[in-house]
């Protein structure tokens, strides 16, 4: 695996070395080893997926609160998603900035997404599938949101919202 690191202190993208035969390819995607030596989180609490029906649909910004502040491993299995983390720590010299990574089943990338960073896609195809390995179980009163269109993130989403939860076009604007 490639650690590629971002702009964005703590975020990776991480990339699979394919081994290919006739029968196809085999990669890892996850060595805790590897991991532990980037200083990256080792253990996940549960696996997610979302299915997503058609391009278009927006799923986020989300992300949990103290005492569950949660780490994401995220990779794309079906389709294509134009995905967006934000950096949400106060702290932080990236706070409250984005960035934005095409992860699709063909590069089988994927973004390592820290603590209180909000995280969300939109799809590029119809059908597409996500997988999610999440470091905190999911905490209904520690989860929160901010609002895609937050003018002060100014994302720029690639395709018209097709799709997308109440809550989700709801989540209020920062400050």
């Amino acid at each position: 695996m490639r650690f590629v690191t971002t702009r964005l202190a703590g975020a990776f993208i991480i990339e699979p070395e394919p081994q290919s035969d006739a029968r196809g390819l085999f990669a890892r995607t996850f060595c805790a080893r590897e991991f532990k030596q980037q200083g990256l989180a080792t253990t996940f609490a549960q696996c997610s997926t979302s299915f997503n029906v058609a391009r278009g649909t927006l799923r986020g910004l989300h992300y949990q609160l103290a005492p569950a502040c949660e780490v994401k491993l995220v990779r794309c299995t079906a389709g294509a998603i134009h995905d967006v983390i934000v950096d949400l720590r106060r702290d932080s010299p990236t706070y409250r900035q984005h960035l934005e990574v095409e992860l699709t089943a063909h590069n089988r990338r994927a973004l390592y997404v820290p603590e209180m960073f909000a995280h969300g896609f939109q799809t590029l195809e119809d059908k597409t599938e996500v997988l999610y390995q999440i470091s905190e179980f999911y905490t209904p009163d520690k989860s929160t949101g901010v609002r895609f269109d937050d003018p002060k993130l100014g994302i720029p989403w690639p395709l018209p919202v097709t799709a997308m939860t109440d809550k989700d076009r709801n989540w209020p604007l920062l400050d």
